[in-house]
């Protein structure tokens, strides 16, 4: 089966790509890592004019109402140009939770208001995702919530939070709601935004309209597609970025390109990471496509660009030398953005452990 994008998808990356590179470049990058600002206004503001929040919501609601593909596209840009603001929970991960789990007067409430900028969301879902860490996971009861959930994604800006309890049902809380505790965590990447949430019987709004198991297995998978994508575009960032470093470096007067152990580098990094895309894309089109497919897909893509995202970031600095390291270049925005979205919703050998589990090769 032949397949690749539309026209209308390579325009929309296209366009996101080109904003980007007005309001993204690294020297903004870096003044918001430095101000350790979770939402980069000019850059959301670019962003929101595009679009960008509303991409899989509903027309009804003020969104775009695209697919899973498209956001995929989106967040590859995001990575090439690590962009610090919000995306993979506010805009894919608490939408799809919603949409699909919500009630009609959840979907109104929040929705539009997703969907225009207006707010964001983010997602709590870690203990379901990479496995229950100690004292760690919430319980719902009565419509409160009491425990606390780690690695709460897209968490500064968030004004809500879609969080998960101890039995896979999914909520939402208000970030202001009382008895709760928010505390920011420091990652190693400065682009985004980690935290720590902290219930005592705190409101919370369920979202039980569906197959809450079903709806927390998508919200995941969505996530784990996306975590992926971003990685794409990072490290074919750091490989271009490699790659033109090589052909300005000299030694022994000659450009560091035409030595062969450079060129095989910079070749190797290259046949490794492109397999990803084909594997991403087709994830994102199991998900709406092939639901029963999406799991696995999703456990793949995850897992395979967590470990090539790593050994490109290794390599790309390595063909800089000593200069890969100080911040002149900012190498290390995309070395540690592709280090936190490896962890992130499961490491690569959590996701393989649950493609095996998919497919009854383990318990």
């Amino acid at each position: 089966m032949e397949f690749g994008l539309s026209e209308d998808q390579r325009l929309m990356q296209d366009s996101v790509r080109r904003t980007l590179e007005k309001v993204s470049s690294l020297d903004r990058v870096r003044k918001a890592a430095e101000a350790k600002e979770a939402k980069a206004t000019d850059v959301w503001h670019a962003l929101v004019e595009l679009g960008v929040p509303g991409l899989l919501i509903d027309e009804e609601f003020g969104g775009m109402g695209l697919q899973l593909l498209d956001a995929a596209l989106i967040a590859e840009m995001l990575g090439r140009f690590v962009a610090p603001v919000p995306f993979v929970a506010s805009a894919v991960m608490a939408p799809i939770a919603i949409a699909a789990l919500g009630s009609p007067t959840q979907k109104e409430a929040w929705l539009p208001k997703l969907a225009s900028g207006e707010i964001v969301a983010g997602v709590a879902i870690a203990e379901r995702s990479s496995g229950a860490r100690e004292s760690a996971g919430v319980t719902a009861s009565g419509g409160k919530l009491t425990g606390k959930t780690l690695f709460v994604m897209d968490f500064g800006a968030a004004d809500i939070f879609v969080v998960g309890d101890n039995k896979g049902g999914l909520h939402i809380v208000k970030a202001d709601a009382k008895g709760l505790t928010k505390v920011a965590l420091t990652s190693i990447d400065l682009t985004s935004s980690v935290g720590e949430l902290q219930f005592d019987n705190v409101e919370a709004s369920a979202l039980a309209s569906g197959d809450a198991k079903a709806g927390l297995q998508r919200v995941l998978d969505a996530g784990r597609i996306m975590l992926a994508a971003d990685t794409l575009g990072a490290g074919w960032m750091m490989i271009d970025k490699a790659v033109d470093y090589s052909k300005e470096r000299k030694q022994f007067g000659r450009v560091i390109g035409s030595f062969q152990a450079v060129k095989h580098l910079c070749a190797e990094m290259a046949s490794e990471i492109e397999p990803g895309r084909s594997l991403i894309w087709y994830a994102a089109y199991a998900f709406d496509h092939m639901p029963d497919e999406a799991p696995l897909m999703a456990a793949h893509a995850k897992s395979f660009m967590g470990d090539v995202g790593r050994f490109v970031a290794r390599t790309a600095t390595e063909v800089h030398g000593g200069m890969g390291f100080t911040d002149l270049l900012g190498l290390h925005y995309w070395f540690k953005r592709i280090g936190l979205a490896r962890q992130l919703l499961g490491s690569p050998e959590r996701a393989r452990n649950d493609a095996a589990r998919l497919q009854g090769w383990v318990a």
